[in-house]
């Protein structure tokens, strides 16, 4: 089990709020060519920060900057429906998948199959919620059909696992280097 000091999880949550912040979509802080990492916040958020008001504050965090992009930003609200508020439950599947995981933990290379498993399942559960959602009610699509929905999960899925993957991969190892860095200065 993942157990962090409280003055660990600040830094981390406080980390974690600035990656959304500068990655989430065309946003006016976003760095060019890197993926929204809002995926991976929400997963992170679910391993390592124990408050359970750490999810809304990051649902927060995410309308504001969707608000903020949409309003001031000049970044198009095509994807601002009734099928927003389905983000709710996409992202909350994120951040369980990452609380399971937490329980998973061990400071041991083979647990990255656990982690995998666990990331691959919250971001499926989460594409489905957001997509189906996007796609069923937000009014975009003339006449939606299982056979489009499943066209367009095969299209938009492949993307949305790189992103999560990519810093997923960054924070595993980062918590292996100083899990192992923390481990070897005790013995000393």
């Amino acid at each position: 089990m993942l157990t962090l000091q409280s003055k660990s999880q600040a830094w981390i949550g406080l980390a974690l709020i600035l990656l959304m912040a500068v990655t989430r979509g065309h946003h006016f802080a976003s760095i060019d060519h890197l993926p929204s990492a809002s995926w991976a916040v929400f997963f992170l958020a679910g391993v390592y920060l124990k408050p359970l008001w750490s999810l809304p504050l990051l649902l927060l965090e995410a309308f504001l900057l969707d608000f903020a992009a949409v309003t001031w930003g000049g970044v198009s609200n095509f994807c601002i429906s009734p099928a927003y508020v389905m983000l709710v439950p996409a992202y909350a599947a994120l951040w369980g998948a990452g609380r399971f995981y937490a329980r998973l933990h061990q400071l041991q290379w083979h647990t990255i199959f656990r982690l995998a498993a666990c990331v691959l399942v919250g971001a499926l559960v989460c594409q489905v919620i957001s997509s189906g959602s996007f796609y069923y009610f937000s009014g975009r699509f003339a006449e939606p059909t299982l056979m489009e929905f499943i066209e367009r999960l095969v299209k938009y899925t492949p993307r949305q696992l790189e992103g999560i993957s990519f810093y997923i991969a960054i924070a595993y190892a980062l918590q292996m280097m100083f899990g192992r860095a923390i481990t070897l200065q005790k013995r000393a």
